[in-house]
C-alpha cells in the first residue's frame, strides 16, 4: 500500500506525532491502539469479523501489506476466534517502530537523530508532508463539526484517537472540550471501530488480566469505563532506542 492507500495505523501514528517535537503523544496506549487498528483495517478488508467481543478471520487470504499479513497470520493459527481485548493487550514488540520506518520510506516522515542528557541516542520522526496529517485531520474536524456521520474509516479513526488519549493531543484545553466529548461520541458510528476501541480501553484499565469467567470485556462500554482509562497493564514500547519516544506529548 502505498503513499495514496495510507492504512489506519499509519493514519493513527500520524495524527499522534507532535510536529513541533517529533515525538508521539501517548506512546504506551498509542502500541494498543496500533494494534487495535490493524483489526480494524483487516475488517475493512474483509478479512476479519467481529464474534461477539471476538474476532474470527473469515478470508485468510493476504492483502499484500507485510505488517498487516503478520496479524492476519497470526490469527489464523490461533485456529478460533480470539478475544479482542485479548489480542490487542498481547505484545507487539517493534509494532510502532516498524509503522515508523514504513512511513520514512514512503517519504512522509524523516528520522532526526539526537541525544538525551547528552549521552543516549534518541531518534525522532517528524512530517515531511504536512499537509497528509492535515487531511487526516480535516476528516476528524468536519464529522466533529458537522454532525455528519462518518464513513466507516474515519469512525473508526476518530473511536482510536479517543481510545488511546490523542483528544488532548488534538483539541487541547477548555476550548477543546466540546470537540473531545463529540471525538467520543464518534465511537459509535463504526461497530468493529467501537468493539476495538473499547477493547483498548479495557487494556489500559486492566481487564485483560481478568480471568475468563470475569466481565467480558465489551459488557462494560459505557462512559465510565471510558473516562477512567489509566496506563496499560501489558503496553511495551516499541522503540528500539530508548530515548527515542520518551518525551511524548501528554497533551
Amino acid at each position: 500500500m502505498g503513499r495514496s492507500r495510507r492504512t489506519l495505523p499509519e493514519e493513527l501514528l500520524l495524527l499522534a506525532l507532535d510536529p513541533a517535537t517529533g515525538t508521539t503523544a501517548q506512546p504506551q496506549s498509542l502500541d494498543l491502539g496500533l494494534a487495535g487498528a490493524q483489526l480494524v483495517e483487516l475488517a475493512l478488508a474483509g478479512r476479519i469479523a467481529p464474534d461477539g467481543d471476538r474476532i474470527a478471520v473469515v478470508v485468510p487470504r493476504p492483502t499484500g501489506d507485510p505488517t498487516l499479513d503478520c496479524a492476519l497470520e497470526l490469527l489464523r493459527r490461533r485456529g478460533a476466534p480470539v478475544r479482542a481485548v485479548h489480542w490487542i493487550g498481547g505484545p507487539r514488540l517493534g509494532l510502532r517502530q516498524t509503522y515508523l520506518s514504513h512511513l520514512e520510506r514512503c517519504g512522509m516522515v524523516h528520522a532526526v537523530a539526537g541525544q538525551m542528557c547528552g549521552v543516549l541516542p534518541t531518534t525522532r520522526y517528524q512530517a515531511t508532508d504536512n499537509e497528509i496529517s492535515r487531511e487526516i485531520r480535516a476528516r476528524l474536524d468536519s464529522a466533529i463539526r458537522t454532525g455528519v456521520p462518518p464513513d466507516p474509516r474515519t469512525a473508526a479513526l476518530a473511536a482510536l484517537a479517543h481510545a488511546v488519549g490523542l483528544g488532548k493531543h488534538l483539541y487541547p484545553g477548555n476550548e477543546g472540550r466540546s470537540s473531545r466529548s463529540r471525538l467520543r461520541d464518534l465511537i459509535r458510528h463504526d461497530p468493529m471501530g467501537g468493539l476495538v476501541a473499547h477493547a483498548v480501553m479495557d487494556v489500559q484499565n486492566g481487564a485483560a488480566a481478568q480471568p475468563r469467567r470475569g466481565p467480558a470485556a465489551t459488557g462494560r462500554q459505557g462512559a465510565a469505563g471510558v473516562r477512567s482509562a489509566t496506563e496499560p497493564a501489558r503496553g511495551v514500547p516499541m522503540q528500539p532506542h530508548r530515548g527515542s519516544m520518551a518525551r511524548a506529548v501528554a497533551h
